[in-house]
C-alpha cells in the first residue's frame, strides 16, 4: 500500500506527478477556513504533509498520530517546532539554495527602485504629471561605489555580494553568526560588528532566518545607528524588525527610505502606515516568486518527502540528528 501524504499548497502537475509514483495524495491548492476540517481528518491517517505556511507545532502533531515528515516548500521553517518533530521522531526539511539567485535578483531590484525612487515616478509619468524636466525634488540616490552591509552571509546573502560586488562596484560589509571566508574571498566582503555595519553602511540588507534570537533585532536603536542619507532592504522575515521603530525612522528622517518584501503582517494591512509613504518600496513576499524557481523548491520538497517514506535520507533534512523510518 501505497503511503497517504497531504500537498497542501498548489504547486505544478509535473510535482503531483512525481509524488503519484510511490504515495496516494490528497491535495489542496491552499488551506482556508471552509476546507481546514478536511485537512484535519485527512491528516489522522497521513503520514507527509508538503507546503509552506502552516504553523506545525504541539497542537496539530496531536492530529497526526501516523506522520513521519514534513516538507516545507521554502527555505525559511519559523512555521515548524523541530523540537517537538524531533522528540516525535518525525523529519522535518526546506528547500535551501535553490531560490538564493532568484531572490538576490529580487533584493538587487529593491535596492535598484528605492535608490532611484522607480515605482514613485513610474507612478508620475502614468498619472500625467510629467509636464517638465525632472529637477532635483525628483532625484535618487546612486548605488555604484556605495557600501552595502549584509546582515546575514548565508547563500542569499553571498548570491546578493556577488551581483553587488562585480555589477555595482559596491563595498560589502557583513555581519554574521559566524566568519564566511568564502564570501570575504570572493568579493572582498569584510566582517564586522552590527554596530559598526549599520553606522557606515549606505544600504542595510536583512537577510536572517527568524529566530527567537532575531525577532525584532532592528528596532528603534538599530536604525537610530543607521545614516540619516541611508536605505534599509528587508528580505528576510517581517518579524525580524520592529515595524514601529522602522516607520517612526522613516517619518522623523533617521534613515532615508526602506524596501520591504516583507512585513510582520501578511497581507498587509490596508491602514499600515508604510504603504503612504512615497520613500517605501512595498512588494508582496515575491522573493523566490518565478515560476521556474517555484517549481524547483516544489520538486526539491516533493524528493524530501518521497526520499524520507522510502526509508531514505531527505536531501535537504533540517534536523540532521533525527533518525529515518
Amino acid at each position: 500500500m501505497k503511503p497517504k501524504v497531504i500537498v497542501y499548497k498548489k504547486v505544478d502537475q509535473k510535482v503531483l506527478d512525481y509524488i503519484q509514483e510511490t504515495c496516494d495524495v490528497v491535495y489542496f491548492e491552499g488551506l482556508h477556513s471552509q476546507n481546514y476540517p478536511e485537512f484535519l481528518q485527512e491528516l489522522k491517517n497521513a503520514q507527509g504533509i508538503l507546503g509552506s505556511g502552516l504553523k506545525v507545532d504541539k497542537t496539530l502533531l496531536d492530529q497526526a498520530p501516523q506522520l513521519k515528515i514534513v516538507c516545507n516548500s521554502s527555505v525559511g521553517y519559523d512555521n515548524l517546532d523541530v523540537t517537538e518533530l524531533s522528540n516525535r521522531g518525525i523529519m522535518a526539511t526546506n528547500t535551501p539554495e535553490v531560490l538564493n539567485e532568484t531572490v538576490a535578483d529580487t533584493i538587487m531590484g529593491l535596492i535598484l527602485s528605492t535608490a532611484r525612487r522607480m515605482p514613485e515616478l513610474d507612478q508620475m509619468v502614468k498619472s500625467g504629471q510629467w509636464t517638465s524636466n525632472i529637477g532635483e525634488k525628483s532625484f535618487g540616490l546612486d548605488v555604484h561605489h556605495k557600501v552595502l552591509g549584509i546582515i546575514g552571509m548565508g547563500g542569499i546573502g553571498s548570491a546578493v555580494s556577488k551581483r553587488a560586488r562585480f555589477g555595482f562596484d559596491m563595498n560589502i560589509l557583513y555581519h554574521n553568526r559566524s566568519r564566511n571566508e568564502d564570501a570575504e574571498q570572493k568579493y572582498g566582503a569584510t566582517y564586522c560588528s552590527l554596530e559598526d555595519l549599520l553606522k557606515q553602511s549606505d544600504f542595510v540588507c536583512l537577510m536572517t532566518p527568524l529566530t527567537p534570537q532575531t525577532e525584532k533585532m532592528m528596532g528603534e536603536k538599530e536604525f537610530k545607528l543607521m545614516k540619516e542619507s541611508a536605505i534599509f532592504i528587508n528580505c528576510s522575515r517581517g518579524k525580524t524588525v520592529d515595524e514601529e521603530a522602522l516607520i517612526d525612522a522613516l517619518k522623523t528622517g533617521e534613515i532615508h527610505a526602506a524596501g520591504l518584501d516583507v512585513f510582520v503582517q501578511e497581507p498587509v494591512q490596508e491602514d499600515n502606515p508604510l504603504l503612504s509613504m512615497k520613500n517605501v518600496v512595498t512588494l508582496p513576499h515575491i522573493g523566490s516568486a518565478t515560476y521556474e524557481t517555484r517549481l524547483k523548491m516544489a520538486m526539491l520538497a516533493a524528493t524530501n518527502l518521497v526520499a524520507g517514506l522510502q526509508g531514505e535520507t531527505p536531501p535537504t533534512l533540517i534536523k540532521a540528528g533525527v533518525k529515518v523510518k
